[in-house]
């Protein structure tokens, strides 16, 4: 006789603001490579560090060729998340990478227990994830940050790490020229 599996579920009431968030880079040009690998000890180190209000951080591949890692991380409410990233280290690799994505392309998408889903994606040639099948917009106005894609109210605690202005005043000079 079969036995019976071990089917178990977890209790996330402790977790009333909990968010999930996927993020990954992927390799679009060959120097993309020493990007990638760059990133690895950074991430590590910032883990290690434990900010505050990560619960879990798990690292993974999506593919060896062309090649696409990612994580999950596990936060316990918006708040936290979003706290982090506005923080040092975060602040200067968002500001860095925003300057110039080092031949690769960014994403993240982000999951909410009470509800709502966001993402953003940066230099990617592919579609995937929302982006595979709901329309792509420029992420500007109300779809410039998480907060207000999310139609969040109040304001952050602190400042984004590059505003919409500062990121396109760049773009739009050039395109003057």
């Amino acid at each position: 006789m079969k036995p019976q599996v071990n089917r178990r579920t977890v209790d996330l009431s402790a977790y009333p603001d909990l968010v999930v968030i996927y993020l990954g880079m992927r390799v679009n040009a060959i120097t993309g490579l020493k990007t990638l690998i760059g990133f690895g000890p950074k991430i590590s180190k910032s883990v290690d560090d434990q900010p505050e209000g990560l619960l879990l951080h798990e690292s993974f591949l999506f593919s060896l060729f062309l090649p696409h890692a990612g994580m999950r991380q596990y936060w316990r409410d918006f708040e936290s998340l979003e706290r982090w990233t506005r923080s040092e280290p975060h602040r200067q690799w968002w500001q860095t990478f925003l300057r110039n994505s080092g031949g690769t392309g960014f994403w993240h998408e982000a999951y909410f227990i009470r509800g709502g889903m966001e993402a953003v994606y940066i230099d990617l040639d592919v579609q995937l994830g929302f982006s595979a099948f709901a329309p792509v917009v420029t992420a500007r106005g109300g779809m410039f940050s998480a907060r207000r894609r999310l139609n969040m109210s109040g304001e952050a605690e602190t400042s984004a790490p590059v505003s919409e202005s500062e990121l396109y005043a760049s773009s739009e000079e050039k395109e003057r020229a």
